[in-house]
Parts: C-alpha cells; sequence; structure tokens
C-alpha cells in the first residue's frame, strides 16, 4: 500500500470511508479515482459548484427556464440541484453496484428554509429518494429536523443528519433513526439497504469556540480551540459504539489535519472538500486508526471548565432537542446555508430576468 496516497491508503486499510464533499464532476471524478465511495452537497456548495463549472450548466438552465414558462426562480433552482445530484449519482453508481448498496451514495440537502418545519423536511427527503437508487437526503438536526429524521427513516429514506456540531444533537439522530428503523421493521418492511450517517461538522465547533472566546475575552491555549470538534466526534463514537446505534458518524468542515488525522478508523465516513483532500494526499501524516485513542484530558478539563457551550456540546444529553435551534454554531450554519440558497437564486434571476 506504499504507493497509494494518504486518502486511498485509508481507504484501502482501514473501516473509514471517505467521500467527495461536492458534486462537482471534475473534483467527484478525483476523489473516486482516489478510494471515494460517496459524495455530498448542500446549498453553498451547489452554489459554488455553478460559480465553477457554470460554463456546464448554463444552457440546461436556459434549457429549462423556456420549457416552463410559469416556474419561479426557486423552482428552477431545486430542478438544477437535483440534476446535480443526479449526475453525481451516475458517477457512483458503479461503486453502488460494487458494494450491494452498502456504499456509493450521493446526498441532497433539504431546502434550508425548512429548518422548522418536520413535515415539509420530510416530504421532500421522500421526493428525493425517489430520484436514484442511491440517494442519500440530508436534513439539518434541529427539533423539528429530529422529528423529520425519524419519519423519513420510516419512509425507507437513506438519511444524512447535517447542521450537527455537538455529541447530544448526534445521539439524538441516532435513537431518531432506531425509532423509524424500529418502526419499519415491526410492520416487516426491508431495512437492508439502510445506511443512515450523521454528520458532525468538527470544523464548525472549533469556530464557535474560538467566536465564544472572543466574546467573552477567554483565554485558552489555541491549540485546544482547534480541537474542540475532534473530542466531539471521538465522545460521539465511543457513544455510538456503547449503545450499539447503527448510524454511522460522518466527519465534516475541515480546518486543519487533526480533522482527518485524529478521526481514522472505526466504522465512520469523512467527507472531505476537494481543497483538503490535496492537501491530505500531499501531506507525509502517517494514516493510522486514531478514533479511539484518548483525547488529552488537559484539553477537555480546559474547555469544560472555560466554555459552556463546550460542556454542552462534550455531554451525551447536554442540550435537550429544543436547545438545538438556538446553539451558536447552528444559527451562523443555518444563516450561512440559507444565505448560499439565496446566491444560488442570484444566479437563477440573472438567467430568468436578462440585461442590464
Amino acid at each position: 500500500m506504499s504507493d497509494k496516497l494518504p486518502l486511498a491508503k485509508m481507504a484501502a486499510t482501514t473501516d473509514t470511508d471517505y467521500w467527495n464533499d461536492s458534486c462537482s464532476i471534475e473534483e467527484l471524478t478525483y476523489a473516486i479515482a482516489n478510494g471515494a465511495v460517496g459524495a455530498t452537497t448542500n446549498p453553498v456548495i451547489v452554489y459554488n459548484v455553478l460559480k465553477k463549472e457554470f460554463h456546464l450548466w448554463k444552457d440546461r438552465i436556459n434549457e429549462v427556464i423556456k420549457e416552463n414558462p410559469t416556474f419561479t426562480e426557486d423552482d428552477v433552482a431545486w430542478q438544477i440541484i437535483e440534476e446535480m445530484a443526479i449526475k453525481g449519482s451516475e458517477l457512483l453508481m458503479p461503486v453502488f453496484e460494487k458494494e450491494k448498496g452498502a456504499k456509493g451514495r450521493i446526498s441532497i440537502q433539504t431546502n434550508a428554509k425548512y429548518y422548522r418545519d418536520a413535515k415539509a423536511m420530510a416530504d421532500q427527503a421522500v421526493k428525493f429518494d425517489k430520484l436514484a437508487p442511491n440517494m442519500q437526503v440530508k436534513m439539518p438536526v434541529t427539533e423539528a429536523g429530529v422529528k423529520a429524521i425519524e419519519e423519513s427513516t420510516y419512509q425507507g429514506v437513506n438519511v444524512n443528519a447535517t447542521v450537527c456540531f455537538t455529541v447530544p444533537q448526534a445521539v439524538a439522530v441516532a435513537e431518531a433513526v432506531e425509532r423509524g428503523l424500529d418502526r419499519r421493521e415491526a410492520e416487516g418492511k426491508d431495512i437492508s439497504n439502510m445506511t443512515p450517517v450523521c454528520t458532525i461538522m468538527v470544523g464548525r465547533l472549533d469556530d464557535w469556540m474560538k467566536v465564544v472566546a472572543d466574546k467573552e475575552n477567554i483565554i485558552v491555549n489555541p491549540a485546544y480551540l482547534e480541537q474542540a470538534g475532534v473530542a466531539a466526534m471521538k465522545r460521539a463514537w465511543a457513544f455510538y459504539q456503547e449503545k450499539g446505534f447503527r448510524t454511522r458518524l460522518l466527519s465534516a468542515a475541515y480546518r486543519n489535519q487533526l480533522h482527518w488525522s485524529e478521526l481514522i478508523g472505526g466504522n465512520m465516513v469523512h467527507t472531505i472538500p476537494y481543497k483538503w483532500q490535496v492537501r491530505y494526499n500531499g501531506s507525509d501524516v502517517e494514516v493510522k486508526d486514531t478514533i479511539q485513542e484518548p483525547m488529552d484530558p488537559k484539553v477537555i478539563e480546559q474547555l469544560t471548565s472555560k466554555f459552556v457551550d463546550f460542556k454542552r456540546a462534550y455531554e451525551p444529553y447536554g442540550m435537550t432537542h429544543a436547545e438545538f435551534d438556538n446553539y451558536g454554531a447552528t444559527r451562523r450554519t443555518l444563516k450561512s446555508f440559507i444565505g448560499g440558497y439565496s446566491q444560488l437564486l442570484e444566479i437563477i434571476r440573472d438567467e430568468m430576468i436578462a440585461g442590464d
């Protein structure tokens, strides 16, 4: 395996999978060649793909506009989002078929504006599930999102929980999935093709700790602020193993090498942006199982004692479902996702209303 790039080596020698964190055709092609077995999208990603690969989509956008004279910019945008996901699903289909459905899926995210409406999220999830055999559907871990995740799982949707940064959110997701799977099993419905995952956006938890430190004038070893997300993921992973949850954890939102190198091993997933794939593949970081290696107790002690929001994030039941929506990282990320969707609509609007 010495001739393999680090990510390909991880995929070949550990239980950890990696996905491409984009539906970009060029980036997904690179990732698959280096061992990736999945992909994921969100409104910001779709907007960035359109900016980068607009030449590939401009004609199709205008075809959709002309073919559907009553479509709003939202209708056009979702048509394109769905078609992007379908193209990604086609690239991953050989993996999906080789792995008999256990791998090779692409995630498509429900409308971020629905974060308070469980029924709207679940209905859209069921619709997206029918776009291709290898679809996975993302929903935010808000209070309503937890309900939507359970219902969507019951309906047979392979879920990918997102807008999730904390151990209590990850636990809420796993418990919701268990309820959904149990309901299916009780009615004799098939669960053999169910591959639920729960994202923890490790870098965004780090980001939030830095915001809190700045706001509250907290002095702490800056290296510890780079490890908050790693600590939460390790705690969540250990709790998942203890409880035997059927959901896999997924690491996302990379800010440094620790978000990859300290979270290798175990039955989990990394969804990595192209930029970070290139960096990791160009590094000399040793690829080895690290997920079970304990955190430095000093890191946990300092973060827990100085940051109430870290303590809430680190304890498996440190927050109630009702508190998820107002957690700082949740608010910031929802604003980012909804903002990215608004920027996407601007691109569509410029094509619909042409001219100066």
